[in-house]
């Protein structure tokens, strides 16, 4: 019984918490677009990143790397029996390389974006 109940606690928590950080985001962004506030301030709003590198670069080279990670341990198995846990932590170890990678392109496209400005 307090399990059920601590669930509903932590959904409508959530719930609650994602709505105060999208209006708490929407006005900062308002006040931003009057001209409220100095430039340091734009600056910290701004995000060039995902500007000059597209997101979908991200997550293609994140599901290449989970489909890879599976792939490998389905072949691994094949020749070994492992543990059940292999492709799960194949998946990690994949997709964890393949956000430091996205990582690395995308600083180098952010600096020649800005250099070509």
């Amino acid at each position: 019984m307090s399990s059920d109940v601590l669930v509903v606690f932590i959904v409508f928590g959530s719930i609650a918490y994602v709505i105060k950080m999208l209006s708490d985001n929407r006005l900062r962004r308002l006040i931003v677009q009057q001209g409220e506030v100095n430039e340091n301030v734009k600056y910290l709003f701004s995000n060039k990143f995902s500007l000059a590198v597209p997101p979908s670069l991200k997550w293609g080279m994140v599901l290449i790397a989970i489909g890879l990670a599976i792939v490998v341990a389905k072949i691994v198995d094949a020749f070994a029996r492992v543990d059940d846990s292999l492709p799960f932590a194949l998946m990690f170890i994949f997709g964890g390389v393949a956000l430091i990678i996205y990582y690395r392109i995308g600083s180098r496209m952010l600096k020649e974006s800005e250099s070509a400005q």
